[in-house]
């Protein structure tokens, strides 16, 4: 995957803001895998139609977050997860109940959302902002959840701490096939996007106390859902 295989990235902010976040978002999402080669510096900016100068301000913030590794004779990489992390997943189990994953999550991420809120940049603000005005109760079940995953993956990345970005992908995997239920309905749908909305709103306002009060009412809207969905169909 490179990096002008993804929709068209924003360029209504300034250009280099508007890079971090889009490169933010396909290193979150997984569309650019830990240890991939980004194309030269002079290629990618004729890719990406900026100035040199506009992409090494990009790409020196996407370095201080430490998604991107620069090395003289090994070109930009993207980087790899930190050695507890790998550990984290690995160690890890594969499956577990959904309780415990939405305990799990009841504990982990209205924290998630306070240092978001704390540590947000103008690029972690846009990304969110992004997903929601793409999100919508009538589009179809797996499009929501895919945005659903991306909101919570780039909202954990906006905490600036690597082992609960971590954390935050194992649960989205754990809770993958309640979730596609979850979203079947309208109902199920327009809740996901009423509770991120809430939790951007306290984001973007740099609202800690306000931005957990918001996670863990959306979390209790979710337990419900996933309770109720995890029940055989009639």
């Amino acid at each position: 995957m490179t990096p002008t295989d993804i929709s068209p990235w924003n360029r209504s902010l300034n250009a280099a803001v508007a890079l971090v976040a889009h490169f933010e978002r396909l290193i979150a999402t997984g569309q650019l895998a830990p240890g991939e080669r980004l194309p030269s510096e002079r290629d990618l900016a004729a890719r990406m139609s900026v100035s040199r100068s506009t992409l090494r301000e990009a790409m020196h913030e996407l370095e201080s977050k430490r998604l991107i590794e620069r090395a003289r004779g090994r070109g930009t990489i993207v980087a790899r997860k930190p050695l507890e992390v790998s550990e984290l997943i690995e160690h890890l189990p594969p499956d577990s109940s959904i309780e415990y994953v939405l305990e799990l999550r009841s504990v982990v991420e209205p924290r998630i959302a306070g240092f978001a809120a704390q540590r947000a940049t103008t690029a972690n603000i846009l990304q969110l902002r992004d997903v929601l005005e793409r999100s919508s109760a009538n589009m179809p079940a797996s499009e929501s959840l895919r945005l659903d995953v991306e909101f919570h993956l780039l909202l954990a990345q906006a905490a600036q701490n690597p082992l609960l970005s971590a954390l935050c992908a194992l649960t989205s995997e754990w809770t993958n096939s309640v979730r596609v239920r979850a979203h079947g309905s309208r109902s199920g749908r327009q809740s996901s996007i009423s509770g991120h909305h809430a939790i951007f709103d306290a984001i973007s306002a740099h609202d800690c106390e306000g931005a957990q009060a918001a996670m863990r009412s959306h979390l209790s809207d979710v337990a419900e859902l996933m309770t109720t969905t995890a029940q055989p169909l009639s």
